[in-house]
């Protein structure tokens, strides 16, 4: 997989990375505008990476970290490069990231009912905590 380069992602690249999202990942969020995404980019901007093949976006992960703690979401691998170990790849980046900044662990937000991440985050090491729940508002 050397021909795979890892990359934080630039104001430049918003549009190519939401357009991207629409047909790699599970759904939309609420957050999944150029506005949503530009301001995550100019808080944190080591936070998008990027996955490239031959100048191509190939997936994405987004790896947040609020200063205590650890947060992925986004990883997401274009259909026709799947099961080549991009999402891995993707995943040690962002762990590498958040070890490098002091981060102990990470979490994923991952939807119920999609199968396919769920074995990918699970052969990645990681595994739900049914202890958890998650509470939403939305605020706009």
């Amino acid at each position: 997989m050397t021909d795979l380069q890892v990359r934080a992602g630039t104001p430049a690249d918003l549009d190519a990375v939401l357009a991207f999202w629409k047909g790699a990942a599970e759904g939309t969020s609420i957050s999944d505008d150029t506005d949503g995404v530009a301001r995550l980019v100019a808080r944190d901007p080591e936070s998008l990476l990027l996955a490239e093949r031959s100048g191509e976006l190939v997936g994405t992960v987004i790896a947040g970290f609020d200063g205590w703690r650890c947060h992925l979401y986004r990883l997401a691998v274009h259909p026709e490069h799947r099961r080549q170990g991009i999402g891995g790849v993707l995943l040690a980046a962002a762990e590498e990231r958040f070890r490098a900044l002091g981060g102990r662990r990470g979490d994923a937000m991952v939807l119920d009912r999609n199968e396919l991440a769920q074995h990918a985050w699970r052969a990645a090491g990681y595994a739900p905590e049914p202890q958890w729940s998650r509470w939403v508002k939305h605020l706009g």
